[in-house]
């Protein structure tokens, strides 16, 4: 009898059902005595039924309490460990940081054009290329300006452009996401791009348009399934029409790149990271094992714009509605920004060392708004073993940071926001172990340095000029917030008021 395409196709993936299902019931067999509890998978699908997507938290702390802090998954037949509580992920990502270090498939991203896993610098394989990357950006980072401004006189001057663009307001009730995003965006622009776009541009609003759709396009059921059965992904089209925002997000990113090729000088000292990045790849020419190429380029550039854009804005409209919720607080920090800078200079980074209250208000912030509370997931790169259960070679490990950051047992205060965590009784600013918003690890957030500097210098210019209320008629708005893989606070409205 001939086999027709279809029916080979539906053959191949018939077989391969079969054994991994026969690899799973030998795996389960070989470590099931020490293998991490969890609820039992339904046949051909796992617990993807189990897990509810849409508040993946609310499943796992229910998972939580019934198997303990370390307990098993399988999204079909991709074996998952979720890791809860300061000492497992602790051991997994910093003591075990060489086994835990790699990443997961991500078959969605490469049927989007985001290329192979060996590239960028988030969703990378743990190896050379990675490991070379990751020293390309934070170096660049450090040296940002390449002989012209440095990073914290870019971040300075965008906190200016920001105050203005609050002051435009005068007083009107307004939300400040969008004017937060595109302040920034321009730090990230200035990093790769060597400039600023103006807040009326209309790419920088497509831009954000489009990261707030991929967002989305982030959780849910659907992403689950693609994911576990990738084979799915080879139906024509489907990639595209399930994520249209992905896909446009990389289409600009290559526009943003050629234009900067062209417009390159060559007999100019390098302008910003991407000249940099095209040095980097003019050198390895003829060099195949070299991870500088002109694909990894877009996929480098892509890694930080959307890494760094959306987490930092989210984490500064935490901090606004925070401070409409808590006027005590708003007013204690003003009161250290007048005893410490004044009202005419700039914030600067040296002075966090002199604003003890401002810097637990920032720090209590991120530990509240606990806007990444899964991290980015994990792979296991050989066997190991973690609070006393063996995982195994392969594992996608799932690291519940806000198990950590809001772990009763640690803070006074978990669901409250309480910036008396991360002071001591003379007042001093103290560092807490348990303070991880960037994971830990290997793998930790590469743009916390960055981060750091746009939360403090812009929270510190916006407090300085303006007082932020709740607009008057309006209800005081919910502090909880959204998941949509990123934690947002609910929609909400505020009034600058200037000083």
């Amino acid at each position: 009898m001939l086999l027709t395409g279809d029916t080979l196709v539906t053959l191949a993936v018939a077989v391969a059902v079969f054994l991994l299902l026969v690899d799973q019931m030998h795996r389960h067999s070989r470590w099931a005595a020490r293998y991490p509890p969890g609820p039992m998978p339904l046949p051909g699908l796992g617990n993807l039924l189990q897990v509810n997507f849409q508040d993946p938290l609310l499943s796992f702390s229910q998972l939580r309490r019934r198997f303990g802090d370390v307990f098993s998954l399988q999204q079909v037949w991709t074996p998952v460990v979720v890791l809860n509580g300061l000492a497992a992920v602790r051991e997994a990502l910093v003591y075990r940081s060489q086994d835990t270090s790699d990443r997961p498939s991500a078959t969605v991203y490469e049927h989007l054009g985001y290329g192979p896993r060996s590239e960028g610098v988030i969703l990378a394989r743990y190896g050379k290329a990675w490991r070379e990357q990751r020293r390309f950006s934070l170096s660049t980072l450090r040296n940002f300006g390449l002989g012209k401004k440095s990073l914290e006189q870019w971040v300075t001057e965008e906190a200016s452009c920001l105050c203005a663009a609050f002051a435009d307001q005068a007083g009107r009730p307004f939300s400040p996401n969008a004017l937060l995003n595109k302040a920034v965006s321009n730090v990230i622009a200035s990093l790769t791009f060597g400039s600023r776009f103006e807040y009326n541009d209309l790419r920088i609003l497509k831009l954000l348009d489009i990261l707030e759709d991929g967002l989305k396009e982030e959780v849910g059921f659907v992403r689950q399934v693609l994911e576990a059965i990738p084979v799915l992904l080879r139906i024509p089209g489907l990639a595209a029409k399930v994520f249209p925002a992905q896909r446009a997000f990389m289409a600009l990113i290559d526009e943003l790149v050629t234009e900067h090729r062209m417009t390159r000088d060559r007999a100019q000292p390098p302008r910003d990271l991407t000249d940099a990045f095209l040095d980097e790849v003019e050198k390895a020419k003829g060099n195949p094992e070299s991870s500088f190429n002109d694909e990894n380029l877009r996929l480098v550039v892509s890694d930080l714009f959307s890494a760094g854009m959306i987490t930092t804005s989210t984490t500064l409209a935490w901090a606004l509605l925070l401070m409409i919720l808590h006027p005590d607080v708003q007013r204690r920090v003003q009161q250290e920004i007048d005893e410490v800078i004044g009202q005419v200079r700039p914030p600067e980074m040296a002075d966090q060392a002199l604003m003890p209250f401002t810097m637990a208000v920032v720090h209590e912030v991120q530990r509240f708004g606990d806007i990444i509370p899964l991290g980015l997931p994990h792979m296991t790169s050989r066997d190991i073993e973690v609070q006393g259960f063996l995982i195994p070679k392969g594992t996608t490990l799932i690291t519940n940071l806000s198990s950590v950051l809001k772990d009763e047992t640690i803070w006074k205060k978990p669901f409250h926001f309480h910036p008396e965590h991360f002071l001591d009784a003379q007042g001093r600013f103290v560092k807490q172990e348990a303070f991880i918003p960037f994971s830990a690890g290997r793998r930790s957030c590469l743009g916390e340095p960055l981060a750091r500097m746009e939360l403090f210098l812009f929270f510190t210019s916006l407090l300085q000029h303006f007082s932020f209320s709740v607009p008057a008629g309006q209800p005081r708005p919910s502090g909880h917030g959204v998941f949509a893989f990123l934690v947002t606070p609910s929609p909400y409205q505020l009034c600058a008021l200037p000083r």
